[in-house]
């Protein structure tokens, strides 16, 4: 099987249902922010952090997927036929279970911080960045056409990103920097 399909070449592409869409369409453009957003932590991950972040951050791109794959499915349908495609409240406990357990690894924040740090902080801001730009596009689909889990699961990715770009930088002992 060849890896290039020749069938987008007019500028179009194919959702879960089948359908055709141009591929500037809003909810393309949703999951390639999503797309995007994983790969940003690809490169995070490039950096070698510390095996709890690395394993974390794995499956924070597993949901990712699954994330883009319910995008990708106007009829909503996937969730019911592929059970890895399902993002529910477990994984946003899920995550806000790391954001309290990591936030409690930094000092308190006491002003707004400028992005940087070590390799892995400052893709994890990038990736922080991506993640807010991927939310408004999701949001731009309407709230009534999103499930409200893929909502809260990106809502609190940011916040995630930010506290794990924060970790690395502490136990790194690379003094932050505020604005």
């Amino acid at each position: 099987m060849k890896l290039y399909t020749k069938t987008g070449d007019a500028g179009e592409t194919s959702l879960f249902d089948g359908t055709r869409v141009p591929k500037s369409e809003r909810r393309v453009a949703a999951y390639g922010d999503v797309d995007e957003l994983n790969a940003t932590l690809g490169l995070a991950l490039a950096a070698r952090l510390d095996d709890d972040l690395t394993a974390l951050l794995t499956d924070v791109q597993r949901d990712l997927f699954s994330v883009g794959a319910r995008l990708a499915d106007p009829g909503h349908g996937i969730a019911k036929r592929v059970e890895k495609a399902d993002i529910r409240e477990a994984n946003v406990r899920r995550m806000e279970d790391a954001i309290d357990r990591y936030d409690a690894e930094v000092p308190p924040l006491r002003q707004f911080l400028l992005p940087g740090g070590s390799q892995g902080a400052s893709a994890l801001h990038l990736a922080r960045a991506v993640c807010r730009r991927a939310e408004r596009s999701i949001v731009g689909l309407g709230v009534e056409n999103t499930p409200p889990e893929l909502l809260q699961y990106i809502n609190r990715l940011s916040d995630l990103l930010f506290v794990l770009a924060r970790v690395i930088n502490n136990r790194q002992q690379i003094q932050e920097r505020g604005w």
